[in-house]
């Protein structure tokens, strides 16, 4: 057997661990793998939706991920077959599928990521993360399928209304809420906190847990807001991009620096 890269974060998933990812932006070199791995996260978020991120920029961070021992998973832009299918022949160990409101939309998802006989992925020769190593298509398949991760995102109240049919499509790992759109859509923005999220959320995690999946959970940051979803059953969850770490500290040094700057000029 030669190189062949495991999913981490599927195995962790499997072991009942939680894992963090790193939502991936602006930054356009590999080297964000291996950051993120320091920093301590499980996977990064090559967010292709809301960046300009281009499919050979995400393939590029992706492969380098492969050797670090994080877990590359896109966030493609849109349903269709080609953009899911050529993130994962390019390299990626997973993808997130955006706007998933009913279970054909979630079928079709499974369709385009899984090989038969759970979907119709159209089969290569030459993956990346088998090292490149010459199998039988039914091996190579095989292994492809139990290591690619497929989450599907929940984020509008005609998606909560469905839930119970989505998690239960088979081929899917994880149902993964968009807290920030899902509010957006229930005309509360921003209201984390609001009892409404925590309704629809506890919905969407018994629907997970009821049929097997993972439950996920985007866009919550304080410690005590991860806790309780945590406590609920969530497991994959994201930290924050690479653009709003950059513009923390990069704002924390720069006060830092001019309160010294005055200190020093005796202002």
């Amino acid at each position: 057997m030669m190189d062949r890269t495991r999913n981490a974060v599927l195995d962790k998933l499997r072991a009942g661990e939680v894992v963090l990812g790193l939502s991936v932006r602006m930054v356009r070199s590999g080297e964000i793998a291996k950051i993120a791995k320091a920093c301590g996260h499980d996977w990064i978020f090559i967010d292709m939706e809301h960046s300009p991120l281009t499919l050979e920029k995400a393939v590029e961070i992706s492969v380098a991920a492969l050797d670090t021992g994080i877990t590359p998973i896109v966030r493609v832009p849109g349903h269709e077959a080609f953009h899911i299918s050529r993130v994962l022949d390019g390299g990626a160990m997973g993808v997130v599928v955006p706007h998933v409101n009913t279970a054909e939309e979630a079928r079709r998802a499974v369709d385009a990521c899984r090989y038969a006989p759970l979907g119709h992925r159209s089969a290569m020769g030459g993956y990346v993360q088998l090292g490149f190593e010459s199998l039988p298509i039914k091996e190579a398949s095989g292994f492809m399928n139990e290591h690619t991760l497929l989450a599907v995102m929940i984020e509008t109240p005609q998606a909560v209304e469905n839930v119970e049919e989505i998690a239960a499509v088979p081929g899917i790992d994880v149902v993964y809420i968009g807290s920030n759109d899902l509010l957006m859509e229930m005309g509360m923005p921003g209201q984390f906190e609001h009892p409404a999220l925590e309704k629809a959320a506890r919905r969407i995690i018994d629907a997970s847990l009821a049929n097997g999946k993972f439950p996920g959970i985007g866009g919550i940051r304080g410690a005590e807001m991860a806790e309780k979803f945590v406590r609920m059953g969530s497991r994959f969850l994201t930290t924050h991009s690479d653009l709003a770490f950059m513009m923390e500290a990069a704002t924390a040094r720069a006060k830092l620096l001019r309160g010294a700057v005055a200190k020093a000029r005796g202002k």
